[in-house]
């Protein structure tokens, strides 16, 4: 587990109030560019789940675990308000479940001792070195509200693209409050230290994801030669 030592705050920039959010208010690392992209591997990692399966695991999370719902890249972007009220959201839309940093090393072999690493199922995980679009905070509108509001992909990013507002928090991280201790982690497991149980998590999560798989499977239109 890497330390959690708290990053210098940067001085308060008033034209990047996304920026400024993240990274004073929360201390959280952020990618240079536009849109803004918060950095993984130092505070938290993620799982990237379909919205419809992430939702069925949210009973595993603490209240004030951090969750987001966001747009895969081939999904039409839509009014954020309106997606927050649609969740658990149709196809096309994800769910990001943070847990606790260098959980993503861990989950494949997580996944084998579940059952599920044969399986092809639709979750990724993003570890140190990658990153995510960081969700709009609360109370701040939709727009391309970083410093250069060029409304581009950052460097070494991975997930959708266009001005900020394409992901929205479902669950708000809390300033003021380390994130850590909300975040599902393998040394939960058997209920000690209070985080949440990250193979509770998975397992729930993989099933999910599994049936979603059947369910769209079964959705499809025979194929006739």
């Amino acid at each position: 587990m890497l330390p959690t030592v708290p990053l210098p705050r940067r001085p308060l920039h008033p034209s990047d109030p996304v920026r400024q959010w993240y990274e004073n208010e929360l201390g959280w690392a952020t990618v240079p560019g536009s849109p803004l992209r918060l950095a993984a591997g130092l505070r938290f990692d993620v799982l990237d789940v379909p919205a419809e399966a992430g939702v069925r695991a949210l009973r595993h999370l603490g209240p004030v675990s951090p969750v987001a719902l966001h747009a895969s890249r081939s999904a039409p972007r839509e009014d954020p308000a309106a997606r927050r009220e649609q969740w658990p959201a149709r196809h096309g839309k994800r769910m990001w479940l943070l847990m606790a940093a260098g959980s993503a090393e861990e989950l494949p072999g997580l996944l084998d001792w579940l059952e599920w690493g044969a399986l092809a199922l639709d979750l990724t995980v993003i570890g140190a070195g990658g990153s995510i679009e960081a969700p709009l905070p609360p109370g701040v509108p939709e727009g391309p509200l970083t410093a250069d509001g060029a409304g581009t992909d950052g460097p070494g990013g991975s997930g959708g693209s266009g001005p900020q507002g394409a992901a929205v928090w479902l669950r708000p991280p809390e300033p003021g409050c380390e994130v850590e201790p909300s975040l599902p982690t393998l040394s939960a497991v058997g209920g000690g230290g209070g985080a949440p149980d990250l193979v509770r998590l998975v397992d729930t999560v993989a099933t999910q994801c599994h049936r979603v798989r059947l369910r769209r499977a079964c959705a499809q239109p025979p194929a006739y030669s």
